[in-house]
This record gives structure tokens, sequence and C-alpha cells, in this order.
């Protein structure tokens, strides 16, 4: 891996790891209402993005086309506010497991639409990597009690971790990790109003006591911030693909702090899983894969009669530089 690939690996990685975090806050916020809670989320995201979007952002918001606004406003409503609608549903008729089992196949999808949306064939390490990323979620977290609704909630909370990757690919280049973020919140806080207004009439928001403002500025301040700009940054070093393979990382992460508030345990289940999603991404990000020098020097070595030291140097020639 080099340089760049290295910092967009742990860019992607640390955005997991706060994501995952953030669901020992969420389970303080269950009395809180939801849309309320994401709107406050969301706006207070976007006002302490704004100022780092940098300059000539109001002229790259004003030269996007209609349909990557169409698709920024999909992106909200389908990767943030309906992904976590999604998953508190769920979970009114499921262990919070069971859309977290759903959740960790995301990357498996993603290493498969993305290479075919853009033309190409989906890489076989990365498909390994993410098969193994999904097992390691499915062993952190085990499977719970559910029915035909959570499951049916449970995909489409799969369909939103999809969506927050996928639908930002034609958006990340001309806006970038920065002012998407920054976007991508404002609209999700205008969605979560509206939804909250249809759905919970003038009760959709209310003062939060210390501990739900706790949560809340948490889950502004390094979940959304943080977390959406280290997210997309890394995603704009490795491409969807790897970057997706990273979202192991959540359950992983939640497993570690649910502890320290008494809502778990660690154990060897979750030791065991947490060794798998290592060894997926490390194997899917390219961290376990051959030099491309030294595979060209191998595949040279037949040829040659895998004799002459003469061999090396031409064959070294051949590697790019490092």
């Amino acid at each position: 891996m080099n340089a760049v690939t290295t910092r967009g690996a742990l860019l992607a990685a640390l955005a997991c790891v706060l994501v995952g975090g953030s669901f020992t806050a969420n389970s303080v916020l269950g009395d809180y209402p939801y849309a309320g809670g994401q709107f406050l989320r969301y706006a207070l995201a976007c006002l302490l993005l704004i100022p780092l979007a940098g300059r000539g952002a109001a002229a790259r918001l004003r030269s996007l086309p209609p349909r990557l606004w169409a698709r920024l406003a999909l992106l909200a409503a389908v990767g943030m506010v309906g992904f976590n609608l999604a998953v508190l549903a769920a979970e009114r008729t499921a262990e919070p497991a069971v859309p977290g089992v759903f959740v960790g196949c995301a990357p498996v999808v993603v290493a498969v639409l993305v290479p075919l949306l853009d033309g190409r064939r989906p890489q076989r390490a990365v498909l390994y990597g993410a098969s193994a990323v999904a097992v390691g979620a499915f062993t952190v977290q085990g499977w719970g009690r559910t029915d035909g609704v959570g499951i049916a909630f449970s995909l489409c909370a799969l369909v939103g971790e999809v969506g927050f990757a996928v639908l930002a690919v034609p958006v990340l280049r001309p806006l970038g990790p920065r002012l998407l973020s920054a976007t991508v919140c404002g609209v999700a806080a205008v969605e979560s109003a509206a939804a909250g207004l249809l759905l919970d009439g003038s009760a959709w928001l209310r003062r939060p006591d210390g501990v739900e403002a706790t949560a809340l500025l948490w889950q502004a301040v390094v979940v959304t911030v943080i977390g959406f700009v280290c997210w997309y940054m890394g995603m704009q070093r490795i491409g969807a693909e790897r970057a997706t393979l990273f979202s192991g990382l959540i359950p992983v992460a939640a497993a570690c702090t649910a502890p320290l508030v008494g809502t778990g345990s660690y154990g060897a289940a979750q030791a065991v899983g947490s060794a798998l999603v290592g060894a997926g991404v490390a194997l899917g990000s390219g961290a376990l894969s051959v030099p491309a020098g030294l595979r060209r020097f191998r595949a040279a070595l037949p040829e040659r009669g895998c004799s002459s030291t003469a061999a090396e140097p031409d064959a070294l020639a051949d590697a790019p530089n490092r």
C-alpha cells in the first residue's frame, strides 16, 4: 500500500469506528423523537461544516446539474435519514443484532455493485475480503429474535448503508469531502424536519435533557462532522469498494464500547469476529497483496529458466517507483 492508499484506509477506518461508537450514544436517545433528533444532529453538523467547505463552495453548488442535486437528495434520504429510520423500525420487532447482520453485508454488495456500474468486473481480492468482513460482523453480533417486519426493515437498512457509499460516488469529485458532507447534512436536516412534521406532528421536536443533549452533540460533532469528512476523504483515496470494507469495524467498535455503559459484553465470539473483520479488511484493501514488482519478477523467472541473476535487474526495472 502506498502513502495515499494507507492514508485513505486510516481515514475510512476512523470514520467507521466513530460510527460504531455512536451506537452507545443511541442507547440514551430512545425516548427522544426520532426525526427531531436527526434534525438537530444534521442541522448542527451543517452549520459546523459550512466554514470548512473552502473557497468557491457556493459556485460549485450552483454549477451542479439538477440530476446531481436529485442524487444528493436521494443520498440524504436513503443513506442518512432512511437508514436511521430503518434501523429504529427494525429494532421495534427485532433484536439490534439483526439489522447489524444485514448492514454487515454491505461490503459484499458494494464490492459487486460499484464495479458493475462502472463497467468493469469486480475484483476477486475485494470480494474475498468483503465476504470475510461480513462473516466477521455476523460473528461479532450473532443473531437475535426477529419477525418478517424486522427482516424487511433490516433489508432497508442494508439498502441505506449501500446507498450512502454508492450514491456519493458521482458527486464526490465535483464537491469534495467537506462540501459534500455539509450539503448532504443540510438536505438531511430539511428531510428530517419534513418527516417529523408528517409522522409526529407538533411533538416532532422538544428540548433535550442534559444526557440527550450530550448524545446529540456527540453525534453531530464527532460522528457526523469528523466521521463524514473522514469517510468521504477515505473514499476519495481508495474508492467506494475498499472504503466500505471498513464498515465491518462498526459492529466491532460497538461491541468494544458497549461494556463501558453496561449494555453488552466483549467475549470470545467478539474477539474471533473482530479478527475476521481485520483479516477481511487487510485482504480486500490490498495490505496482504504481493507487491507488483515482486509479482512481475516471479512471472519472469520461468521464462528465463530461473537461473541467471541478470533476470533480476530486468524484472525490477519494470517495477513502478514507490
